[in-house]
């Protein structure tokens, strides 16, 4: 086999030894489909497979399945594999009703998924906790089983995660003002699991299959979408791709010793200003996002008084940095400068371009520096 088909993300995973699990917005489309399934074919498909983002075709067991002449019902048990996720073991229930047509796909939060009630996410105060790409697969696959079965796909769809709301207290969510229990998420379906010594070992073998096939431009990313961000931008190939994840620290220092020409870090605004603000381990339970440090880049890029407390009081990055579009300060770009210089402060003179791409949920980009 050669180095090239050993590296990038796939290699990595592989390489920890850890078993990936589901996403709740993995979960919740296996339980939707299974629902509209039955409510227009009178028997529920167990197990039933859906077609994830990145093409994977996972099947999943139900767990409970109620049919009546209203609406139809069924659940499916979350496995997390090896990540030590609190959501590991979650009952997560889709109810689907019948809506009139041209209705479309309409979203409820019933027991155990919250409500957003302030704004800076990316989903309008009001609505349920049901994130976008999760919102998508959902509407996909309710509108391929209508096209199978003759429905017009109008439908209600109601998420229920059974103790969601006692869960979620030990969650960000209630800070967020995510109120009511869980949010139901994943961009990719899959849970990627992080030990962190597991990973931190596939981070440097990626880097060190990297320089052997004879890449000197190499990406740290935080996830699959600033994976697909950097593809766009420099036509890297998977084996320049290393998923990072939440441990800038480890890239950095292991890219030290072991130096490319070029290393890109790529992520979400949020997430990349914690390394802005000096902090290698980007996991929401070792650092936070510091909406004053915020304030104080805004105050550097012009900010006048009042939009800078109204960034420090933002609910969260993401509000920070919508209020800063909206009045032209450039705040994206000042927390990837700011980032790409704690980095080359981390390499310590080592012979390694840095440049640092911010961006939001969807993928575009919020912030970039030049590279130094």
């Amino acid at each position: 086999m050669s180095s090239e088909a050993e590296g990038g993300r796939s290699a990595q995973l592989k390489h920890t030894g850890l078993r990936p699990g589901w996403t709740t917005g993995a979960c919740a489309t296996a339980a939707t489909t299974a629902a509209y399934t039955a409510l227009l074919t009178g028997g529920f498909p167990d197990p039933v497979a859906v077609t994830l983002p990145k093409g994977q075709t996972p099947s999943f067991a139900l767990a409970v399945e109620e049919l009546t002449d209203s609406y139809a019902m069924a659940g499916i048990v979350k496995d997390a594999g090896d990540d030590p996720d609190v959501t590991h073991g979650v009952l997560v229930r889709a109810t689907v009703r019948r809506l009139p047509a041209g209705a479309g796909v309409v979203f409820r939060a019933g027991p155990g998924v919250g409500t957003v009630t302030r704004p800076g996410l990316p989903l309008p105060v009001g609505e349920p906790a049901v994130n976008p790409v999760p919102r998508q697969m959902m509407s996909d696959h309710v509108a391929r089983v209508a096209g199978r079965y003759g429905g017009s796909g109008d439908v209600e769809i109601t998420l229920s995660v059974d103790y969601g709301e006692e869960i979620a207290r030990s969650t960000w969510n209630p800070r967020l003002g995510i109120l009511g229990g869980l949010s139901i998420l994943g961009t990719t379906g899959i849970v990627v699991p992080y030990s962190c010594s597991a990973w931190i070992d596939s981070i440097r073998r990626g880097v060190d299959v990297a320089r052997a096939a004879g890449r000197t431009h190499v990406a740290g990313c935080t996830g699959s979408t600033s994976e697909k961000t950097v593809v766009a931008e420099y036509g890297l190939p998977e084996i320049a791709l290393l998923d990072m994840g939440d441990f800038a620290g480890a890239v950095l220092k292991y890219v030290r010793r072991h130096p490319v020409d070029r290393l890109t870090v790529c992520g979400g605004f949020a997430k990349l200003s914690k390394l802005a603000a000096g902090h290698l381990d980007l996991h929401s339970a070792r650092s936070q996002v510091d909406k004053g440090f915020l304030a104080e880049l805004a105050r550097r890029g012009g900010a006048d008084e009042a939009l800078t407390a109204a960034v420090a009081d933002a609910n969260t990055g993401l509000a920070a940095l919508q209020l800063c579009q909206a009045a032209g300060v450039p705040l994206g770009d000042l927390v990837a400068t700011v980032a790409r210089d704690e980095a080359l402060a981390v390499l310590r003179g080592a012979p390694v371009a840095v440049d640092v791409i911010c961006i939001d949920r969807a993928g575009t980009v919020v912030g970039r520096s030049f590279v130094a």
